[in-house]
């Protein structure tokens, strides 16, 4: 049972403000995320190696991106004459293309680490699960694709499995020693401190990752 099966149900003014920190902190990110690639700097712990997630989303990312750059002089070139309306749609816009470039450079950015201290397991923009050595059991590749919208905590052989997907899919699966705490975005039930015994992820070269597991466990 995670920490969370038994916790009250926050009231309206609890989800209220946690949505709107939250909002906060996914803003700030993507800005940091567009500074970040600019200066060419992954958010990587001293000594670890960045192994990245993105390939099996990136063309849907890019598509996004062009689609919503080549509907701002479309939509400007329909209500130029309408300033009330032009230059909020224009803002709009403008915001929407910036999104989106910072939600790419996020997953550009932010990888999985792999160094002294153990993985920390990654997912966009909010997503960082630290694992220690001292944790971690195990990791193998381990290749499994769920059902879409499939919850990212579940009962899995016994464990309770965390499941970073991307595209429903992850090939990696780490075994903790123990029920190990970790953290999530927003409010209980789905979000807030759970306490898992693996953690699945995907990575673009398991190898590669595998690899740099065996220079530290």
């Amino acid at each position: 049972m995670t920490t969370t099966d038994t916790a009250p149900q926050p009231s309206v003014l609890a989800r209220t403000g946690s949505w709107i920190l939250r909002a906060l902190r996914v803003e700030l990110g993507i800005y940091a995320s567009i500074g970040r690639a600019v200066a060419r700097r992954p958010a990587l712990p001293p000594g670890a190696s960045g192994h990245s997630y993105h390939r099996p989303v990136l063309t849907i990312l890019i598509v996004f991106i062009v689609l919503s750059a080549v509907e701002i002089p479309v939509i400007d070139l329909i209500v130029h004459r309408w300033p009330l309306v032009r230059i909020p749609l224009l803002v709009l816009g403008i915001w929407g293309v910036t999104w989106m470039l910072g939600l790419l450079c996020a997953f550009l950015m932010r990888p999985h680490a792999v160094g002294p201290e153990g993985v920390r397991a990654r997912n966009g923009l909010e997503i960082d699960v630290p694992l220690s050595w001292d944790d971690i059991a195990s990791v193998e590749i381990a290749r499994r694709v769920d059902e879409e919208r499939s919850p990212r905590i579940a009962d899995e052989d016994g464990l309770r499995t965390l499941s970073l997907r991307i595209a429903d899919e992850t090939n990696i699966l780490i075994a903790l020693e123990r029920p190990t705490p970790i953290r999530l975005p927003g409010l209980p039930p789905k979000g807030g401190e759970h306490a898992v015994g693996a953690v699945r992820i995907w990575v673009d070269d398991p190898q590669a990752f595998m690899r740099a597991v065996a220079r530290h466990i």
